[in-house]
């Protein structure tokens, strides 16, 4: 029996165009996947998912309530190559198996390579949160910028904020799910370098410490404050530098918290801890 959400399926997996020219090759590959994908999506009952349950019987019985999955998250990286073009022609090689949702040039031009609802390669191994797979649950944007002397544009950043802004009320994303790479990965990664996470904060996307900062207090738990935001804090050496990269500078290399950082770091905490 042919599922009858098939269309709404198909519709979604194939939001992507159907672009020539010099993309003709990755178009043709993506479209191949894309029907992969939803032949899986729509099989009835779901393939492989029942090979090693070990019961006795088993019956595929339908359900008229579901829907697709949308993402919770959205990462922001920089691409750490010289151009947009390098960026797009290594995401469109499958011995790299890296990817992200979007490319932002620095002209402001916004380039789609993922369907949002397809997991995208950007996030790799890390935590944040309870969570080891945000390529499952986020979007990847990845800027154009080499990550050590590019500035970041107006042009540019206006582009991410609209972007932002559109996917924030498609998905209803909340204020505190937009991060960076540094933030899941601190271990292995500190991008995006030097960004403006105040000016995004403004515009709604993640927090910011206040101007009036409060003391934090004589007893304050870094550890657990770091944890409530969503750090990572096996390696706590690592998860303050993280936090530093973001919120203070991405030259705040050491793993000490002086007075103000403390303070910073209790101000972006309480934000957290009464969401």
């Amino acid at each position: 029996m042919k599922n009858t959400s098939v269309v709404l399926v198909a519709t979604a997996l194939l939001l992507s165009g159907c672009g020539g020219g010099k993309y003709a090759a990755s178009e043709k590959i993506y479209r191949q996947k894309a029907t992969a994908f939803g032949k899986t999506i729509t099989a009835q009952p779901a393939e492989n998912q029942w090979e090693k349950v070990p019961v006795i019987e088993k019956e595929w019985i339908a359900s008229v309530n579901f829907g697709i999955r949308k993402p919770n998250y959205v990462m922001i990286h920089h691409t750490a190559q010289n151009s947009a073009d390098e960026t797009i022609k290594t995401f469109q090689m499958e011995p790299t198996q890296v990817s992200a949702h979007y490319v932002i040039g620095r002209d402001g031009k916004v380039i789609q390579m993922v369907n949002d609802y397809f997991r995208a390669h950007h996030a790799g191994a890390g935590l944040w949160g309870n969570s080891t797979d945000l390529n499952s649950s986020s979007i990847g944007i990845e800027l154009d910028n080499n990550g050590t002397t590019d500035p970041w544009p107006e042009v540019q950043i206006n582009a991410l904020i609209q972007l932002l802004t559109q996917i924030k009320e498609n998905y209803k994303i909340p204020q505190a799910n937009f991060i960076g790479h540094m933030d899941f990965a601190p271990t292995r990664k500190s991008d995006p370098a030097n960004f403006p996470w105040d000016r995004l904060s403004q515009a709604g996307f993640g927090f910011w410490y206040d101007g009036n900062l409060q003391p934090a207090p004589q007893d304050f738990d870094v550890r657990a404050a770091l944890r409530i935001i969503g750090y990572d804090i096996k390696d706590l050496d690592a998860a303050i530098k993280g936090f530093k990269k973001h919120y203070i500078a991405q030259s705040a290399l050491d793993a000490a918290l002086n007075e103000h950082e403390r303070s910073i770091l209790y101000n972006i905490y309480l934000k957290y801890l009464y969401l």
